[in-house]
């Protein structure tokens, strides 16, 4: 049995849409399965943007229609320590992807994913970021994390047992 749960992080711009999203469905999908105290969750951005600030009102209502609170939450920027304390860090796309790479030790490229890496039902390498779009872009990156945070909880439900 692990000595600590496993640490999962969520990565994205600026912490205020995709990741804290991603976050929140996930830290449910967790917690309905009875597996809060053998995994966790936490968000960061590449960028400080937004720093101490709550995520984007839209990306709350959205959530909330769903049964996710996001209201907690509040942005940080991801730091070099991180890459110790998280057991795998999820990128919402490609950019993020190699902004974490960037910052990371080369020892820690393992432990770096794409988020839609985990879907089943999308095909696509990126979360876009709806920050610039409509209530239907923040519907449709729910679809996309809610189908790619299962796929995770699974890989990572798995990966424990082996």
């Amino acid at each position: 049995m692990r000595a600590r749960p496993i640490g999962v992080l969520f990565v994205c711009t600026g912490n205020i849409c995709r990741s804290p999203t991603a976050e929140g469905i996930f830290r449910k999908l967790v917690a309905d399965a009875g597996m809060s105290e053998a995994i966790v969750a936490d968000s960061a951005g590449t960028h400080d943007y937004h720093v101490g600030q709550p995520p984007d009102p839209r990306a709350q209502e959205a959530a909330s229609q769903r049964g996710y609170d996001l209201s907690g939450l509040r942005a940080r920027r991801v730091e070099r320590a991180d890459f110790e304390r998280f057991d795998v860090v999820i990128a919402m796309d490609r950019g993020h992807l190699r902004a974490l790479s960037r910052l990371a030790q080369p020892v820690a490229a393992g432990k770096m994913k794409l988020m839609m890496s985990y879907a089943k039902s999308f095909a696509q390498d990126d979360v876009p970021d709806p920050y610039y779009g409509g209530s239907q872009d923040f519907e449709r990156v729910l679809d996309m994390l809610e189908d790619a945070s299962r796929g995770l909880l699974d890989s990572l439900t798995r990966a424990s047992r082996e």
